[in-house]
């Protein structure tokens, strides 16, 4: 049985998706410049193999970003949903993991920018919510920059019971607060751990934070009440990449 499809856009998006072999690239469609350039980024190999390739023009292919108000670079893919990954199955026997849980984050230019930090920086998977995932979303692929293609997305259908199940499985649960009173940059980062962030206006919800072993925040000047969700991630995941590979 086929699986849904959906049009992504962007040069990084699109050549991501035609490198990943695990991913159904059904169409895509090119400018001539598009297709100049796909040849110059991949000399060894031909991308386009065993794909449908319409060319258009720039004007042609707006019609498929003028409602997100994107560019689309001359590149406009339409492709499958790859396979989910289980959670249940990815974390057995796993050892100096960090996942990365979003309680409530839905903007997704949000998600997709951390995401590419996400990948930047190694962090082994991100958890979301099913039924709040912008799965489709041109724009989340956009900010992602191709970093869809190299990372695991697990979507549960609840994050307390996850978060539970995950703390019953050797997990530790972090949760970030900005008036917690201890920093993050203090804490030994060995061991599974997940990285618990809340959504973009209203933080972590109360009922999660009982699912929560520490408490932890970002120190930034006092004058500034907060971070946008995914500069403080992208400030995690930098640390915390740096502290497991220090020498």
């Amino acid at each position: 049985m086929n699986k849904s499809s959906f049009f992504i856009i962007g040069q990084h998006a699109v050549l991501e998706a035609l490198k990943n072999p695990k991913r159904k690239v059904l169409r895509v469609f090119l400018t001539e410049e598009g297709k100049k350039n796909i040849h110059r980024k991949s000399p060894n190999k031909n991308l386009l193999d065993d794909v449908k390739v319409y060319y258009k023009t720039k004007k042609e292919l707006d019609k498929y970003s003028t409602k997100e108000n994107l560019l689309h670079q001359g590149y406009v893919a339409e492709i499958e949903h790859l396979d989910k990954p289980i959670l249940k199955d990815f974390i057995k026997e796993k050892k100096n993991s960090t996942l990365v849980c979003l309680d409530g984050v839905t903007d997704p230019r949000n998600i997709g920018a951390l995401i590419r930090s996400a990948v930047s920086f190694n962090i082994d998977g991100i958890i979301v919510k099913e039924r709040h995932f912008p799965s489709e979303s041109k724009l989340m692929y956009k900010s992602a920059s191709g970093c869809m293609e190299h990372i695991n997305i697990f979507e549960v259908s609840n994050i307390n019971t996850t978060l539970k199940f995950l703390r019953d499985n050797n997990f530790w649960i972090y949760g970030f607060e900005a008036k917690s009173g201890t920093k993050f940059n203090n804490i030994k980062w060995e061991g599974n751990n997940i990285l618990l962030f809340g959504s973009e206006g209203f933080g972590m919800r109360e009922h999660t934070k009982k699912y929560t072993d520490f408490s932890v925040k970002i120190d930034i000047n006092k004058n500034i009440e907060s971070l946008n969700i995914s500069n403080s991630a992208a400030i995690v995941f930098h640390h915390i990449y740096q502290y497991k590979n220090k020498t």
